[in-house]
């Protein structure tokens, strides 16, 4: 068995077809199909089989799938460890949500990367749904957000930030003052970050809930170009409430109260069970749960550009 041919299979289990595979890892179906030709013949058995109802793994199928996650995630452990080894430093990798990313990420990075002069943090974005899968493959070492399901024997998670969404709007809008009724705010222009593209996410549940046209949705590629937007032209925009506790105090933005206007939430560390993990994520789910920590994340003081690897660039900062 090849890291090919463990990494084309994986994508079929993933995703549910050969061509979805084959879209993902960008080849063609032909090559998804015949790397899953040569694990056949080698293990003598059929690994799945086409149904109406989409494909049907053989019990050795199955037990492949679960295998094939491991040693793939093995061996790209193995060759981070190496390298690191090589250069003497450690490399620890991040996913966030979007709206993790934007509002805790460069606090939470610059506090914890500056107790250790030989440690990396690489951040990249993805979307919730994918958290759970890429702590599995070993593709990430830790994911930040909202939490992707309960705990298992594989995969721990440790709640350490409590959070509210809130409805804001600048001070000259019509809706500033008494909580305004459901038709005015489905009139409104919505101004939203990235988190909003996401449709089993928040942000989306509290739109569905209000009822809010999507034809008076508008998303912005961060939450702070939307709540510029809405100085800028107004609207009404959906945040995390500590991200701008300060122009609320000002009276620079004004916050709407009301039925659906607020949603409480709460992050998560999801990661490897503690025996499974590098020690540089212990420590960091050690050090994410501490006072010093929580302010570091709620206040945003930015992290060194040397400490700092972005893996995907997004514009996530004003």
């Amino acid at each position: 068995m090849t890291p090919a041919q463990l990494r084309a299979f994986s994508a079929v289990v993933r995703l549910g077809s050969v061509r979805a595979a084959a879209e993902d890892l960008g080849m063609s179906d032909a090559g998804i199909s015949m790397h899953v030709a040569q694990l056949r013949k080698e293990l003598d058995d059929k690994l799945f089989i086409r149904t109406a109802a989409g494909l049907a793994f053989t019990p050795g199928g199955l037990r492949l799938a679960s295998r094939a996650v491991e040693i793939l995630g093995l061996q790209q452990q193995t060759a981070i460890e190496v390298t690191e080894a090589a250069h003497g430093r450690r490399l620890l990798r991040i996913a966030a949500s979007a709206a993790f990313a934007e509002h805790a990420a460069p606090g939470l990075i610059e506090l914890f990367s500056s107790r250790a002069d030989d440690l990396s943090v690489e951040l990249s974005v993805h979307p919730v749904g994918q958290f759970r899968y890429l702590v599995q493959s070993r593709a990430v070492d830790v994911a930040l957000g909202p939490a992707a399901g309960p705990p298992d024997d594989t995969v721990a998670v440790r709640p350490f930030l409590k959070y509210q969404l809130i409805a804001v709007t600048a001070p000259d809008s019509p809706l500033a003052g008494a909580a305004p009724a459901p038709a005015l705010l489905r009139e409104q222009h919505w101004m939203l970050g990235p988190t909003a593209g996401s449709p089993d996410g928040e942000i989306a549940g509290m739109l569905r809930d209000l009822a809010i046209p999507e034809a008076q949705q508008r998303i912005f590629q961060s939450d702070a170009a939307a709540l510029d937007e809405v100085r800028r032209a107004g609207g009404v925009t959906l945040t995390i409430g500590f991200a701008v506790a300060k122009d609320l105090a000002a009276g620079d933005l004004v916050r709407l109260d009301g039925p659906g206007l607020r949603h409480s939430g709460e992050w998560s560390a999801t990661t490897l069970a503690p025996g499974a993990r590098q020690p540089a994520v212990s420590e960091l789910v050690r050090f994410i749960t501490t006072p010093r920590c929580t302010q570091a994340m709620i206040r945003g003081s930015g992290v060194g550009v040397t400490r700092f690897r972005p893996k995907v660039h997004v514009t996530l900062w004003s």
